[in-house]
């Protein structure tokens, strides 16, 4: 497959990931954030499985204890992150939701600083002042703004980072990254189900009416999004694929303004901006950084 190929794929691929917020939005109108997440994974879960199991068939050796330990924690983050952030949607605006989404990117390198006693690479410290100032600024620049639906989103955005942390460690150990995922939408779809009964009373009514939304979120955002992810990434380097799936957000501000008619205040798209600029240089500094070192080493007599 060519670069440009690829790429257009990571670009498709945000696209979808960032629609999928409208879709999470207004299906809010009609059920339950923890009716739809059942409903949403659970399917995503059923269309991925031919690719998971064959991706399991593939490799020779099992999975360790250990591994099965780390799958369960990372697939336990998921589903909080997941349950945050669809229950945040029903308070704060899709725009929003997509840029504090997005603040994993900077939540990942501090804990892998935490978790594997390493120093994080300087940038991550104006990356977090510059996402701070822009999660304030998205907000109108005023903290009376910032409601409970944001912080939900903020505490989902750590979660995620804690998954995503443990994705890259659990992928290079067992080599399974599809059926990770497949686990991780299966955990998360049986425990959404699981607390439906206590928190919500489902409506046959209201999932046929949102039956567009659950198919998109499931089917497209869920399985056919990642695949795609795992097939261009093959074929991107990190750094510019870094600068593409960062773009998840913008998809979803563009998505809010053309189906949900939301906009926001001017300088909100200042803090927009500042979240995005703190996303691109944590992903790409440290990279470009790492290439350039070998081979200033290489040039040296």
């Amino acid at each position: 497959m060519s670069r440009p190929v690829a790429t257009l794929l990571l670009l498709i691929t945000t696209a979808i990931w960032g629609f999928a917020f409208v879709a999470q939005k207004t299906a809010m109108d009609v059920m339950g954030p923890l009716t739809f997440g059942a409903l949403r994974y659970l399917l995503g879960a059923i269309v991925i499985a031919p690719l998971a199991l064959w991706e399991y068939r593939r490799r020779k050796a099992g999975i360790t204890g250990k591994q099965w330990l780390l799958i369960a924690i990372l697939s336990l983050a998921f589903t909080a992150g997941s349950i945050l952030q669809q229950v945040g949607l029903t308070v704060t605006t899709v725009t929003n939701a997509g840029f504090l989404t997005a603040l994993y990117v900077l939540f990942v390198p501090m804990i892998a600083a935490v978790a594997l006693r390493t120093v994080p690479h300087p940038v991550i410290w104006l990356g977090v002042p510059m996402a701070l100032t822009g999660v304030y600024l998205l907000n109108g620049g005023r903290l009376d703004t910032f409601n409970s639906g944001d912080l939900l989103v903020v505490a989902c955005a750590l979660f995620w980072a804690v998954q995503v942390f443990l994705l890259g460690i659990v992928a290079r150990m067992t080599g399974l990254p599809v059926f990770v995922s497949a686990v991780s939408f299966l955990v998360c779809g049986v425990l959404c189900a699981g607390l439906v009964p206590i928190f919500e009373t489902p409506d046959l009514s209201g999932i046929a009416l949102g039956w567009v939304e659950i198919a998109y979120a499931g089917i497209l955002s869920t399985a056919v999004a990642f695949s795609l992810q795992a097939i261009g990434q093959q074929h991107v380097p990190p750094a510019n694929a870094a600068i593409v799936l960062s773009s998840e957000s913008l998809f979803a501000a563009l998505g809010a303004a053309l189906l949900l008619g939301e906009r926001l205040v001017p300088i909100g798209y200042l803090g927009a901006a500042l979240i995005f600029a703190a996303i691109v240089f944590v992903e790409v500094i440290p990279l470009l950084f790492a290439r350039q070192r070998p081979a200033a080493v290489a040039a040296e007599p």
